[in-house]
């Protein structure tokens, strides 16, 4: 298994009512601290505050353009998306924008992907909202446009839902990124997974939860006769709370309206051990939030002390 890799999940929104400049200096100065101890900066795709405690009139980041600009900040780290709503771009012009952030990043772009979910969203900007087993029907037939975009010159494809005619998507991404598919649907979605993703993910949840997925994850390889061990595996760790003492991470937690009953909270020690039932489970790449931003405590003390730990697990 590869060596454990470590994402930041960049906010896409003040939690503090700072205003948009305010809240850009926050990342600057979050990133300026750690960027030389972490591989990648993860992005949401959303358009609104999905936080349902935060005003809908709360300054919010466009995932691809605030890839584009942080990128360029800080050249030595892997930018991706977690995860691009398949609904909001059309398939083609989709392709094209991973392919120019690409080229622009110097291979720096990690491609995350799903269904879309957020209907109030949906709604607000226009968009249509069919029913889960349609939007995952799209999902898949994004996948298979962006795929041939980034690999056949002109590409065509007709499906149920979308299409292209003699496309040219040049130049093609090299390397082309790997296509992550975000999402835990059992029925539907995770067949995709088996399908066309290189790398899998999901936020959240319990160890115990995770193992489910992956048991459900075999099962579909099984059946459209893809190796599971070919499909990478990350987590997304929604809420971290990690300080000296277990009272203190639990006080920032208390304090944090994203610390659910999944929460993972301790000292260093006790956080290196939560996250081992993942990484046991063939985790090995760690997408982490830590609840304490806009300060930096949390999330420099998780990479001086956690990080370490769990690297040196068998």
């Amino acid at each position: 298994m590869p060596e454990l890799q470590i994402g930041w999940h960049m906010p896409s929104f003040p939690v503090d009512g700072s205003d948009g400049p305010a809240f850009v200096g926050q990342i600057h100065r979050t990133l300026e601290r750690i960027h030389p101890h972490i591989d990648s900066v993860w992005v949401d795709d959303h358009l609104m505050p999905w936080a349902r405690w935060q005003p809908n009139d709360t300054p919010y980041l466009e995932c691809l353009t605030t890839i584009a600009s942080f990128s360029a900040a800080y050249p030595t780290l892997r930018f991706g998306a977690s995860v691009l709503c398949q609904s909001y771009r059309n398939p083609g012009l989709l392709a094209k924008m991973a392919a120019n952030l690409q080229l622009l990043t110097g291979g720096r772009f990690l491609f995350g992907i799903g269904a879309g979910w957020m209907e109030e969203e949906y709604r607000a900007y226009n968009y249509p909202f069919p029913p889960p087993a349609v939007r995952v029907a799209q999902l898949e037939e994004t996948i298979q446009i962006v795929r041939l975009l980034w690999t056949e010159a002109p590409a065509s494809f007709h499906g149920a839902h979308y299409r292209v005619d003699n496309a040219y998507c040049e130049p093609r991404p090299n390397p082309i990124p790997p296509i992550l598919v975000g999402g835990g649907g059992e029925q539907l979605t995770l067949r995709v997974v088996a399908k066309h993703a290189d790398w899998w993910n999901i936020p959240g949840g319990s160890a115990a939860n995770y193992a489910r997925k992956l048991d459900v994850l075999r099962r579909h390889c099984a059946a459209v006769g893809r190796r599971f061990e070919d499909i990478r595996k990350t987590w997304s760790a929604e809420a971290i709370a990690v300080a000296e003492t277990e009272a203190e991470a639990r006080r920032i937690a208390a304090a944090s309206p994203y610390a659910g009953q999944d929460a993972i909270v301790g000292t260093p020690e006790q956080v290196a051990q939560q996250l081992r039932a993942f990484t046991d489970l063939g985790v090995d790449y760690l997408i982490v939030r830590v609840l304490d931003f806009p300060a930096t405590a949390g999330i420099e003390l998780f990479l001086q002390e956690v990080v370490p730990r769990l690297r040196a697990l068998p």
